[in-house]
């Protein structure tokens, strides 16, 4: 197999014709497999670096994703399919990410829960978050003792829901609410109490 064109797209990646096929690759693969216009491969070279062609792009892709927002590994793995991405490059550069430390499901599991619960959020909306997100259930309960607070934030939160109007009407208003919001019927009763406000 010949390569016969390699064409610069941009400073850093470059469209590589051998045979029939148009590879795109990044200036560092091109570099390592020291490609040039009329260069022999052999089939296992040229299958090992369009490979390698592919890992670089996606490599570079996932950077890209993740310099917009933090995100799962298991995130990042959807992210790349959805771009296209085969799941086995879509896996290994997650992969490369973790070992990196540029992806890392401890530190975001913490970062969600200071996030959801600084906006007034409990435990059952930050699980819900873990799960649409990815984040492995191990990960969940040294998370969650990050979350501040406990029965003093929820008893602000409620105080501020009721707006001094402790009617039947408001504090039913006011718990379901709260329930929406990921706090358990346990967790709003003992606010209620903490409160002196009955429930019934």
């Amino acid at each position: 197999m010949t390569v016969t064109a390699i064409r610069k797209l941009s400073s850093e990646r470059f469209a590589v014709t051998i045979g029939d096929r148009e590879i795109k690759t990044t200036a560092n693969v091109l570099s390592q497999f020291r490609l040039f216009e009329g260069r022999e491969l052999e089939p296992d070279l040229f299958e090992e670096f369009t490979a390698e062609s592919a890992r670089a792009l996606a490599r570079e892709h996932a950077l890209e994703i993740l310099s917009r927002r933090q995100m799962s590994e298991k995130e990042m793995r959807r992210k790349l399919m959805e771009k296209g991405y085969d799941a086995v490059t879509a896996a290994y550069c997650s992969d490369w990410l973790a070992e990196r430390h540029y992806l890392n499901d401890a530190e975001y599991a913490g970062m969600l829960v200071r996030h959801y619960s600084s906006k007034g959020y409990g435990t059952g909306r930050i699980r819900s978050e873990f799960i649409r997100r990815g984040i492995s259930r191990d990960l969940w309960d040294e998370a969650l003792n990050e979350m501040p607070g406990g029965n003093e934030r929820l008893s602000d939160i409620l105080q501020k829901k009721l707006k001094g109007d402790y009617s039947k009407d408001n504090i039913r208003k006011a718990s379901s609410s709260l329930f929406r919001r990921g706090f358990s019927w346990d967790e709003i009763r003992s606010a209620l109490n903490e409160l002196d406000i009955g429930s019934d």
